[in-house]
């Protein structure tokens, strides 16, 4: 029972202590955070637009489940490139790191949404993706972890990183942060 509650103090620490950055990487409280969050994922809604979910295996998980989640509960057209098919072209015509970014590329539009998941924030696929969406003019919300100078955590219009050095802390809370984002886009009374 004590090493249960020693990792549930270790998992409990970083969600209380997630660091949200804006563009400007300015520091932003987690509420503000959330509720920017929110409201620009409402208006892409009513647009009409979409939302891109990419991270690499446990990410591609997340971003799988959650694209689900969000289209199920929320009403959201998302969309994860997840296809085996699409996967392997790419990889192999064009290199593993353009697995992200080249259906980006051929799919966003201005105002859509990427959600880029990344645990140690180096991944070269989900740093090319991430600056593609921004010259696209994509708002880009990072999750990240481990190194605090990680690349990825500086590149998004909403930056959120875990202090956590293992990736199943850094998981199991970026999880319930993509959670707490659905729940609230998905809530009636706002």
């Amino acid at each position: 029972m004590e090493k249960w509650k020693e990792f549930i103090g270790r998992l409990s620490e970083p969600l209380l202590n997630i660091s949200m950055k804006n563009a400007q990487n300015e520091e932003i409280r987690p509420d503000k955070g959330f509720a920017g969050w929110r409201e620009q994922t409402l208006t892409l809604k009513a647009k009409r637009g979409a939302i891109y979910l990419i991270g690499n295996g446990a990410s591609a998980s997340m971003a799988s489940h959650f694209s689900a989640d969000l289209a199920k509960n929320a009403g959201l057209h998302t969309q994860v490139f997840s296809d085996l098919s699409l996967l392997t072209a790419i990889s192999n015509d064009m290199g593993y790191e353009n697995v992200f970014s080249e259906p980006l590329r051929r799919r966003a539009c201005s105002g859509d949404m990427l959600v880029a998941i990344s645990s140690s924030g180096n991944s070269k696929n989900i740093l090319a993706a991430v600056e593609l969406a921004n010259s696209l003019d994509l708002t880009v919300v990072t999750l990240s972890g481990m190194s605090q100078d990680n690349p990825l955590r500086r590149l998004g219009t909403l930056n959120i990183y875990v202090a956590g050095q293992t990736y199943g802390i850094i998981e199991t809370c970026h999880a319930a942060i993509l959670h707490h984002w659905m729940d609230l886009v998905a809530e009636k009374d706002g």
